[in-house]
């Protein structure tokens, strides 16, 4: 996300103190002046004296409360990429709510979200003592807050260490943490500490961001990138912000634009010069962008397959980004930008001069874009047994609102979102994109609807991931719902009884085939769990029943589960599919896949229809 979200200021001292006030009051008051006004997390008494102070400001402050802390770290990151607020919050209490809470916190890290966790801890007085639940939180938490992470041992630290965490958590888009031990929480606060040696004053005003490079360093930017004939981009978060300006400078450069899966929302899917996703899960006219290209522009992107980059020596190089360390990672670049997107781009823009009207390269470009699209709507009508899940994302695309936020969760899901789901301007998309981690899905459609109640939301998730937390937090959309002015809040459980994912890397990876006890799901009636809830449910068992199951949900006037039984056996092809996966994945097969029936119903007319040489 582009780090103007965060440099707007917020008004110091929001609300007055009450009359004596406890470090906890301190901490949730310093925390609203650096924006942050909704807390996820899930009670304990080791944060009592927290929740007691949000319960004496409800009226200024919201706590979110989840089913389980791990929703909590997710929520959080979630929380900002949404533009919920500059900061993302995490409450949880001592011990094994610190220890839940840590997957949700490394999303936020590896994908450079700001959230501050602050987590309870045994009272000053047992610590060393073998308290029940006491864990060493400070070794605990030392790899994921590594950028900052302090113990509250006194109540003048207050005011100087919620300011630190939230100003690293801002400047280095990370992961900070406050430990709070019980029985300090509950002292009188020290709103001022003394003008005196070995004390604090500090400012609650946030850093200014890096804005654009130098002239010099752009120039040099320019000429590089003004010299060639086939120009590739290749943006991520980093650019959400500067749609318009990626737009324009893929115009001027006559460029194809192709994006990592945490920025596509940075251009619009309709267009003929983007490719789409890279990677694993991209798209095939992606992959032939960069192993066609001279020249290369980052903005934004650290995407780490380095096989998916051009060869080295191939494209001369450009990439921007506002964190310097992040720059010349992936690929040999020639000229490295540190600066914002958004002017970075500008600035660049009035270096590069004129562009060059039509070209041959953006036909080339659009051809293979549009034979890509048109094979995978092929693909999606194919039947399958029962159903064929492309169609269900094909169909989805074409009923997208024009303000929906997608929230997408990890494995055959991220696949069929990255080929079929047409992401426009105004839309708001998704998912844990570094760590990878099944279980986003819905903690993000939770953030995404907290932030924007107005905003119709669609969650798209696996069976696996549902069965995880899924299922669990849908009691947490049950409790929060009839707040919401629009309720739509579309959950889509791929229903294939099958870890999906994991079953064709295997087979593709290891040559071994699936093995169902590590696998195979129960077959869960998730429409009928929703209904329990007081909820919709929708059961799609038959292709003809996928439009209007859609519809119906996109009408609804409360939260819809769609409950879709398809096919495990429907293949996931690379872009680029090699002789070795192919080789291994037939080993599989000859060892007794249970589901290769069904991989040679659905592998030939996949591989035909995906690799066939095609005009558009």
């Amino acid at each position: 996300m582009s780090a103007a979200n965060v440099d707007s200021l917020v008004p110091a001292d929001p609300w007055p103190l009450p009359r004596n006030p406890t470090v906890a009051d301190h901490i949730v008051q310093r925390l609203a002046c650096w924006g942050v006004r909704r807390y996820f997390g899930y009670p304990g008494d080791g944060i009592n004296g927290m929740t007691s102070a949000l319960q004496r400001t409800h009226q200024q402050t919201q706590f979110i409360q989840v089913r389980h802390e791990e929703t909590a770290g997710f929520a959080a990151s979630a929380h900002v990429k949404y533009g919920g607020g500059p900061l993302g919050a995490v409450l949880v209490t001592s011990g094994p709510g610190a220890i839940h809470a840590l997957n949700g916190l490394y999303d936020a890290k590896l994908d450079h979200q700001p959230v501050v966790a602050l987590v309870g801890h045994t009272a000053l007085t047992a610590e060393g003592g073998g308290y029940y639940q006491e864990v060493d939180l400070l070794a605990l938490y030392k790899d994921v807050a590594a950028a900052f992470l302090a113990q509250l041992d006194h109540p003048s630290q207050v005011r100087h260490l919620v300011d630190r965490a939230c100003r690293t958590a801002l400047a280095r888009r990370t992961v900070t943490a406050l430990v709070l031990p019980l029985d300090v929480q509950d002292e009188d606060a020290v709103p001022d500490p003394p003008h005196a040696h070995g004390f604090y004053h500090t400012s609650s005003v946030p850093s200014s961001g890096p804005t654009v490079p130098p002239e010099a360093d752009v120039r040099h930017a320019a000429e590089v990138l003004r010299g060639g004939e086939r120009v590739a981009m290749l943006v991520g978060q980093g650019a959400i912000g500067a749609e318009n300006e990626v737009r324009e400078i893929a115009h001027r450069l006559g460029a194809g634009v192709a994006t990592a899966l945490l920025g596509f929302t940075v251009v619009d899917h309709r267009e003929p010069w983007v490719t789409g996703a890279i990677g694993l899960l991209g798209t095939r006219p992606s992959w032939q962008l960069m192993r066609e290209c001279d020249r290369l522009l980052i903005v934004g992107s650290n995407m780490p397959y380095s096989e998916f980059y051009p060869p080295p020596g191939q494209a001369r190089a450009v990439q921007i980004d506002h964190d310097g360390t992040q720059l010349g990672l992936r690929y040999p670049t020639e000229v490295n930008l540190t600066g914002d997107a958004a002017p970075t781009l500008r600035a660049l823009l009035s270096e590069l001069g004129p562009g060059p009207g039509p070209t041959r390269w953006r036909q080339t470009i659009a051809g293979a874009t549009a034979a890509w699209r048109q094979a995978q709507r092929q693909l999606a009508e194919q039947d399958a047994d029962p159903v064929n899940p492309q169609r269900l994302f094909a169909s989805l695309s074409e009923r997208l609102p024009d303000n929906v936020m997608l929230a997408v969760d990890c494995g055959t899901t991220t696949a069929w979102y990255a080929r079929h789901v047409k992401v426009r301007p105004g839309m708001l998309a998704s998912l844990s994109g570094t760590l990878l981690s099944m279980g986003g899905g819905m903690p993000y459609a939770l953030a995404a609807k907290l932030a924007h109640p107005d905003r119709p939301l669609i969650a798209l998730i696996g069976d696996g991931a549902m069965q995880m937390n899924g299922v669990n937090e849908l009691i947490t959309v049950a409790k929060y719902w009839r707040d919401w002015a629009d309720p739509r809040f579309v959950v889509l459980v791929l229903n294939n009884r099958d870890l999906a994912f994991v079953s064709w890397e295997q087979r593709s990876t290891e040559g071994t085939p699936m093995f169902p006890d590590s696998q195979q799901l129960p077959d869960i009636a998730y429409h009928r769990w929703a209904e329990v809830l007081g909820l919709r449910g929708d059961l799609v068992d038959h292709p003809d029943q996928v439009n209007d199951a859609w519809d119906r949900a996109l009408q609804a006037d409360r939260p819809t589960v769609i409950n879709a039984l398809v096919d495990p056996a429907e293949l996931m092809m690379p872009p680029h599919f090699t002789a070795d996966q192919v080789r291994k994945t037939a080993a599989a097969m000859l060892r007794g896949d249970t589901d290769w029936a069904g991989i040679v119903r659905r592998g030939l007319p996949t591989m035909v229809t995906t690799y066939r040489p095609r005009r558009a």
